[in-house]
Protein backbone atom coordinates (compact mmCIF):
# COMPACT_ATOMS: atom_id res chain seq x y z
CA UNK A 1 0.00 0.00 0.00
CA UNK A 2 0.93 3.44 -0.61
CA UNK A 3 1.27 6.32 1.94
CA UNK A 4 -1.56 8.18 -0.19
CA UNK A 5 -4.85 8.16 1.50
CA UNK A 6 -7.18 5.25 -0.54
CA UNK A 7 -10.17 7.44 -2.45
CA UNK A 8 -13.18 7.25 -1.11
CA UNK A 9 -14.55 5.13 -3.92
CA UNK A 10 -11.92 2.96 -4.01
CA UNK A 11 -12.62 2.38 0.23
CA UNK A 12 -15.93 2.20 -0.42
CA UNK A 13 -15.87 -0.73 -2.73
CA UNK A 14 -13.60 -2.35 -0.86
CA UNK A 15 -15.59 -2.38 1.87
CA UNK A 16 -18.61 -3.38 0.61
CA UNK A 17 -16.81 -6.75 -0.50
CA UNK A 18 -15.14 -6.97 2.90
CA UNK A 19 -17.55 -9.57 4.22
CA UNK A 20 -18.86 -11.58 1.45
CA UNK A 21 -18.20 -11.89 -2.36
CA UNK A 22 -20.88 -9.60 -4.12
CA UNK A 23 -22.08 -9.14 -8.06
CA UNK A 24 -22.29 -5.48 -9.35
CA UNK A 25 -26.00 -4.53 -8.16
CA UNK A 26 -25.54 -5.49 -4.89
CA UNK A 27 -22.36 -3.73 -4.83
CA UNK A 28 -23.84 -0.77 -5.46
CA UNK A 29 -26.34 -1.19 -2.97
CA UNK A 30 -23.99 -1.88 -0.41
CA UNK A 31 -21.79 1.22 -1.20
CA UNK A 32 -24.80 3.43 -0.93
CA UNK A 33 -25.94 1.98 2.58
CA UNK A 34 -22.09 2.04 3.58
CA UNK A 35 -22.09 5.64 3.17
CA UNK A 36 -25.27 6.25 4.24
CA UNK A 37 -26.93 6.80 1.48
CA UNK A 38 -24.48 9.92 0.45
CA UNK A 39 -22.69 7.71 -2.96
CA UNK A 40 -24.80 6.42 -5.71
CA UNK A 41 -22.34 5.22 -7.98
CA UNK A 42 -23.53 5.26 -11.43
CA UNK A 43 -22.81 1.56 -13.37
CA UNK A 44 -20.19 3.47 -15.53
CA UNK A 45 -18.68 4.30 -12.69
CA UNK A 46 -18.81 0.91 -10.54
CA UNK A 47 -17.59 -1.27 -13.27
CA UNK A 48 -14.91 0.81 -14.50
CA UNK A 49 -13.87 0.96 -10.54
CA UNK A 50 -14.34 -2.54 -10.68
CA UNK A 51 -12.01 -3.51 -13.56
CA UNK A 52 -9.32 -0.89 -11.94
CA UNK A 53 -9.40 -2.73 -9.01
CA UNK A 54 -8.81 -5.74 -10.71
CA UNK A 55 -6.41 -4.71 -12.57
CA UNK A 56 -4.42 -3.82 -9.18
CA UNK A 57 -4.87 -6.95 -7.60
CA UNK A 58 -7.09 -5.67 -5.04
CA UNK A 59 -10.31 -7.66 -6.00
CA UNK A 60 -11.16 -10.61 -7.97
CA UNK A 61 -14.04 -12.53 -9.43
CA UNK A 62 -15.33 -15.00 -7.49
CA UNK A 63 -17.76 -16.62 -9.68
CA UNK A 64 -19.38 -16.25 -13.22
CA UNK A 65 -23.33 -17.67 -13.74
CA UNK A 66 -25.45 -16.63 -16.84
CA UNK A 67 -28.57 -14.71 -15.34
CA UNK A 68 -31.16 -14.57 -17.56
CA UNK A 69 -28.73 -14.81 -21.12
CA UNK A 70 -26.12 -12.12 -19.57
CA UNK A 71 -23.10 -12.84 -17.67
CA UNK A 72 -22.76 -11.96 -13.97
CA UNK A 73 -19.92 -12.14 -11.92
CA UNK A 74 -19.04 -12.12 -8.09
CA UNK A 75 -16.20 -10.21 -7.04
CA UNK A 76 -14.02 -10.70 -3.82
CA UNK A 77 -10.85 -9.15 -1.82
CA UNK A 78 -7.83 -10.58 -2.39
CA UNK A 79 -5.48 -10.97 0.40
CA UNK A 80 -4.33 -7.96 -1.05
CA UNK A 81 -7.22 -5.89 -1.48
CA UNK A 82 -7.72 -7.11 2.40
CA UNK A 83 -4.16 -6.13 3.61
CA UNK A 84 -4.85 -2.39 2.23
CA UNK A 85 -8.43 -2.37 3.61
CA UNK A 86 -7.25 -2.83 6.92
CA UNK A 87 -4.41 -0.73 6.50
CA UNK A 88 -6.56 2.36 5.24
CA UNK A 89 -9.17 1.39 8.27
CA UNK A 90 -6.15 1.84 11.13
CA UNK A 91 -4.83 4.93 9.13
CA UNK A 92 -8.63 6.59 9.74
CA UNK A 93 -8.98 5.50 12.96
CA UNK A 94 -5.30 6.89 14.25
CA UNK A 95 -6.54 10.20 12.53
CA UNK A 96 -9.93 9.77 14.15
CA UNK A 97 -8.55 9.22 17.28
CA UNK A 98 -6.46 12.83 17.38
CA UNK A 99 -9.13 14.97 16.25
CA UNK A 100 -10.87 13.46 18.74
CA UNK A 101 -8.35 14.12 21.49
CA UNK A 102 -7.66 17.42 19.82
CA UNK A 103 -11.43 18.50 20.15
CA UNK A 104 -11.13 16.97 23.77
CA UNK A 105 -13.99 14.06 23.22
CA UNK A 106 -14.42 10.73 23.83
CA UNK A 107 -16.21 7.17 24.03
CA UNK A 108 -20.06 8.38 23.53
CA UNK A 109 -19.43 11.89 23.15
CA UNK A 110 -17.32 11.29 20.38
CA UNK A 111 -20.18 9.86 17.87
CA UNK A 112 -22.44 12.22 19.20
Amino acid sequence: MSDRAMQEPTLLLLTALADEPRHGYAIAREVESISGGRVKMRTGTLYGALERLLGQGLIEVHEEQIVDSRLRRTYCLTAEGRENLAAEARRIAATAREAARRLGISGETATA
